[in-house]
């Protein structure tokens, strides 16, 4: 018997994504619900153009708005994206021969991200397995932000579907800057609820390493000059992410947790 599938997206000014997105889940989803963070451009026009269920909610984190979306989804099985991911036709079909024999608690897709134009397949950007279908019974949104995942529940069967999630991450430098700003600025704040803090020893050490795993160990240089970049800003991202936290109980000695 052939499972009802509910997909699920958030949005925040992605109108120059979701109609991608959506397009992509035509005809394996029995519905679409869109979660949006208050979009001030053509988000909601396309989404509502598409027959979507559009839901406005204000955004506090990653894991919260994934998690209320998941809440809203009215099927079982889900299949969860985000706005700048799409299905190859490949994993169209992998997802609908899954709906027709449902044979797990989960599934693993293979995540292919094309960052300044070019498709990335080493610099450890590829496979990068996301757990994205699966029984939300048997699983949750979970992780640290700005790193959500979904996370099964102990002992849940996972298996692996063919074909690939396309990921248009960047489309310029700018925009990578930005979410490198962005997502180490949510780090630091993290870090600094739980109590957690790092040493210069961290900042010094960690950055050069992550470059060194990425552009040599993870092949990163068999992605040309995008591999190169790529390990410059991961080591950059890495050198932000514990600079922000260092500095925070430095310079802001009152804000620090009691």
């Amino acid at each position: 018997m052939e499972v009802k599938l509910s997909v699920t997206i958030i949005t925040f000014n992605e109108e120059q994504n979701i109609g991608r997105c959506l397009k992509s889940v035509e005809g394996i989803a029995d519905e679409v619900i869109v979660v949006d963070s208050l979009s001030i451009d053509r988000t909601k026009e396309i989404c509502l153009a598409h027959g979507v269920k559009f839901i406005e909610n204000p955004f506090k984190g990653m894991i919260d708005q994934k998690s209320f979306a998941l809440e809203q989804a009215t099927h079982k099985h889900v299949l969860a994206l985000d706005a700048d991911e799409s299905l190859t036709e490949e994993l169209r079909q992998s997802v609908l021969a899954a709906k027709r024999n449902w044979a797990a608690d989960g599934y693993l897709l293979n995540r292919l991200t094309n960052y300044r134009g070019e498709w990335i397949r080493h610099s450890g950007w590829y496979p990068d397995r996301k757990l994205r279908l699966f029984d939300k019974t048997k699983a949750a949104w979970g992780g640290q932000n700005p790193h959500d995942r979904v996370i099964p529940v102990e002992g849940a069967k996972i298996k692996k579907l063919k074909g690939d999630m396309l990921h248009y991450f960047s489309y310029n430098v700018k925009e990578h800057l930005d979410q490198i700003n962005r997502y180490t600025e949510v780090f630091k704040e993290e870090m600094v609820k739980k109590g957690k803090k790092t040493s210069l020893l961290a900042i010094l050490v960690k950055p050069p390493f992550r470059f060194f795993r990425t552009y040599f160990i993870k092949l990163g240089f068999l992605d040309g000059f995008n591999g190169f970049f790529i390990a410059v800003l991961s080591g950059f991202t890495v050198f932000l992410k514990y600079a922000k936290l260092y500095l925070a109980y430095k310079d802001t000695p009152s804000d620090r947790p009691s």
